[in-house]
């Protein structure tokens, strides 16, 4: 078989519907939109929290509070979830058990126990956290994002 003689499976390949092309077609007049309205209109899209013009609810809610756009958030790891590490603990090793998502920023807290010698890689650690793993005998080891 050649190059040449290739083509797509019997059935792959449907004809484009031409919509809008007489009433033969069975897509004519309103070419499958129905009767006036928005929704018929060229160019319509309708985006999240539209309620068809009336004052969306979100915006009758008062404002509440404060929100820092520069806020650093951290995924937080306990003492306890690093029972089944050996050797060195990584923000990758951590992505790979499902403990935090890909290109998170990884805080270490001091919750648990910890029975054996790790070194821990982590963006943050609390206090707590790196006094016990190093009374265990490991390292604590900050990496910058």
């Amino acid at each position: 078989m050649k190059l040449h003689q290739l083509s797509p499976a019997k059935g792959a390949k449907h004809s484009r519907k031409r919509v809008g092309r007489g009433p033969g077609s069975g897509l004519g007049k309103t070419a499958g939109k129905g009767h006036k309205g928005q929704k018929q209109r060229s160019g319509y899209s309708r985006h999240a929290g539209f309620e068809g013009g009336q004052m969306p609810l979100i915006r009758t809610m008062p404002k509440r509070g404060f929100h820092n756009a520069f806020r650093t958030s951290y995924s937080v790891v306990n003492l306890s979830q690093l029972g089944d590490f050996d050797g060195q603990v990584t923000p990758e090793s951590l992505q790979e058990h499902g403990l935090v998502r890909k290109g998170a920023l990884v805080k270490v807290l001091g919750d648990g126990e910890i029975g054996k010698a790790l070194t821990v890689v982590a963006h943050k650690f609390s206090k707590s956290a790196r006094a016990k793993i190093e009374a265990a005998g490991g390292r604590c080891q900050e990496t910058t994002a």
